[in-house]
């Protein structure tokens, strides 16, 4: 009886906790190539192709270029620093079903805890809950900070659109890592993608 009830509240905990469940050879982006690519490219560049790097909004030079059209609004540069800095943070801790700390956390689970520790948004904390906050957007109309959603199978995954078609995300597979929407698997899962940022 008693192993009944244990196997009753870990089946209850899986549904609650919806999504994350592929299983798939990923390929890890390797963000190193973007990080030396920014050493050797201009401001202007960096500020306006910002690939897993804070932007120092302090060093003038780099806030003059914010003018120009074509740049980040201070919005976007105050969603990309602290995107960045959660992921450094973050980077590399294992995928556990219905986790939320550094011991292990899924993708929703990942979700959540950057969008409230880092902008105060508090989110449901499922997949097909957070499916349903915010704005549908079309995949062409992507920017920093969109959540992004999979349907994998009998669950769904979820993930923040960074930029230049990529997304940070709790992986089943690598854990917490960033991907690319292109990676034939993703690319063939993509479900939606919802704006939280007004």
């Amino acid at each position: 009886m008693k192993s009944s009830k244990i196997f009753i509240i870990t089946l209850f905990s899986t549904i609650l906790f919806t999504g994350c469940s592929y299983k798939v050879s990923e390929d890890k982006v390797d963000v190193s190539q973007y990080q030396n690519a920014q050493k050797q490219s201009s401001i202007h560049q960096q500020a306006t192709y910002p690939i897993n790097k804070k932007l120092n909004i302090n060093n003038s030079k780099k806030v003059d270029i914010f003018n120009t059209k074509e740049n980040y609004s201070s919005k976007q540069v105050k969603i990309n620093n602290n995107l960045f800095d959660f992921y450094s943070n973050w980077e590399g801790v294992k995928y556990k079903l219905g986790g939320t700390s550094k011991n292990g956390i899924d993708c929703s689970g990942f979700v959540q805890k950057v969008l409230k520790e880092k902008f105060n948004l508090a989110l449901p904390r499922s997949t097909s809950e957070q499916a349903q906050i915010g704005k549908p957007i079309k995949k062409n109309e992507l920017q920093m900070g969109d959540l992004v959603f999979f349907k994998t199978g009998r669950t769904n995954h979820v993930g923040i659109y960074i930029e230049d078609g990529k997304f940070m995300h709790a992986s089943t597979k690598i854990g917490v890592t960033i991907s690319e929407l292109e990676n034939d698997y993703f690319a063939k899962n993509y479900w939606k993608a919802q704006r939280v940022f007004k």
